[in-house]
């Protein structure tokens, strides 16, 4: 199931960015700075009264832009009310209505989507300010008088947030659909990729890096089952992207990747591994996601009999952290091996939820405990109890254990590789042990390959 997706809008300093950083700062967001992974500061992961949702802040505008600000004002709004499930339109009480707050305001009633009404630098406490009741005039419903700077009434405004969420996304989706993004650097052939397979121009191709500005989807049936495949924008090096346009381009394919089952992470054949490509590979594996590596323009390269095995340890080498995912050479341009891209699909997303039962999890856990002794340290020794499945996509394990500063990543990793061992290698999925002690509702994560 997709997170809900949340968008501040509204006019250049108004406290966009005070109040997307308070959310983060003060850890009623919840952030991951994940090394190897360069996540833009336009989004952030969220929190709210147990419910996971995506914050992104539209930002001010770019100085670099030739555009007029009417224009730009209008493509933030319209990028925030194509992307998100609720809006927050926030503006300064202290400036009180202007001609650009009315217009906006126009373009969210349109839109039909919940809108909350959010007025900053409200920085006195006690009764409500009087410039408050000229933003009624908006016709968007109760306004929250706030300050991002003080704290003051955000936790009202999540909330209001909290109470517009989708009570039930994707619901309806056909369960058997197996839906695949296509990932990348700019110009690695995903758009060409989709269309070979389905077997029409339904994606524009072209060499120009960017072309795609949309996360598109295409629903596509055969002998092997149901899909659908979400064509993203390229995702370039942060110093390059300086389009507005660009920036949201990098946010709508994050979120392509978040509501995927399976990832294809496509490589340029000619060029190999790029710090990009780890980048972009990094966002998959930490949102769990099955992923398959997809070499592309195969046919363009001069082989002998070692060239694909030596490519294989070239890039495994480069992105270690996927040492489970599993690597094809293609050509998107001839078809070379496209069909059998579906059946990879299929056992990925199989693995990637795959359920273990308990009884099975503790005979796995007990002759791995035989085999290697858990660590000590300071002389006090790590015991565990027992081990469940607390979830899928990625599989989740919680193993219960006597203390969980004595849970070493190297013994953690030692279980997933004995887990992946029983289960032929877990293909193309990453695993996630938390490591909670008997008691204790708190918990420790770890993300493993």
């Amino acid at each position: 199931m997709a997170k809900p997706t949340v968008a501040i809008i509204g006019r250049p300093n108004v406290g966009k960015s005070t109040f997307f950083n308070y959310i983060v700062g003060k850890r009623i967001s919840i952030v991951e700075d994940t090394p190897g992974v360069t996540r833009d500061r336009v989004y952030a992961d969220a929190n709210w009264r147990g419910t996971d949702f995506t914050l992104i802040d539209t930002g001010g505008i770019e100085p670099e832009s030739n555009d007029t600000i009417t224009v730009q004002m209008r493509n933030q709004a319209n990028i925030a009310i194509e992307l998100a499930d609720v809006i927050i339109f926030l503006t300064d009480i202290k400036q009180g209505v202007t001609a650009a707050d009315k217009d906006i305001a126009l373009m969210l009633k349109k839109s039909k989507k919940p809108v909350i009404l959010v007025c900053n630098k409200s920085d006195t406490f006690g009764q409500i300010p009087n410039e408050l009741y000229e933003f009624y005039n908006l016709g968007l419903g109760e306004p929250y008088a706030v300050s991002a700077v003080n704290a003051k009434g955000i936790g009202d405004v999540l909330d209001a947030i909290y109470e517009n969420f989708p009570q039930k996304i994707e619901q309806n989706e056909d369960s058997l659909v197996i839906k695949v993004a296509m990932i990348g650097k700019p110009n690695v052939g995903k758009s060409s990729l989709i269309n070979k397979i389905l077997g029409e121009d339904r994606v524009i191709v072209s060499n120009i890096a960017g072309t795609t500005r949309d996360a598109i989807d295409s629903e596509f049936e055969n002998e092997f089952g149901k899909y659908v495949f979400i064509d993203t924008a390229g995702i370039r090096r942060k110093s390059k992207v300086d389009d507005n346009l660009e920036k949201y381009s990098v946010v709508r394919s994050l979120l392509a990747i978040e509501r995927a089952d399976v990832c294809v992470l496509m490589l340029d054949a000619n060029e190999g591994v790029t710090a990009q490509d780890a980048k972009i590979a990094g966002e998959a594996h930490e949102a769990g996601k099955g992923i398959i590596i997809a070499v592309n323009k195969w046919d363009e390269i001069e082989k002998d009999n070692q060239t694909l095995e030596n490519y294989k340890k070239e890039v495994y080498n480069k992105l270690s952290y996927l040492s489970y995912a599993p690597i094809i050479f293609i050509s998107a341009k001839t078809g070379q091996r496209v069909n059998k891209l579906f059946e990879m699909i299929n056992m990925v997303a199989n693995q990637n939820a795959l359920r273990v039962s308990t009884s099975v999890l503790n005979d796995i856990l007990s002759e791995a405990v035989t085999i290697v002794q858990p660590p000590t340290d300071k002389g006090k020794r790590l015991k565990i109890y027992y081990m469940v499945q607390a979830g899928t996509k990625p599989p989740t394990f919680v193993v219960f254990v006597n203390d969980k500063d004595l849970f070493h990543f190297s013994y953690e990793r030692y279980l997933v590789n004995q887990i992946r061992k029983e289960f032929g290698g877990l293909t193309g999925t990453p695993i996630r042990m938390i490591a909670r002690e008997k008691g204790d509702r708190s918990d420790c994560s770890f993300s493993s390959t």
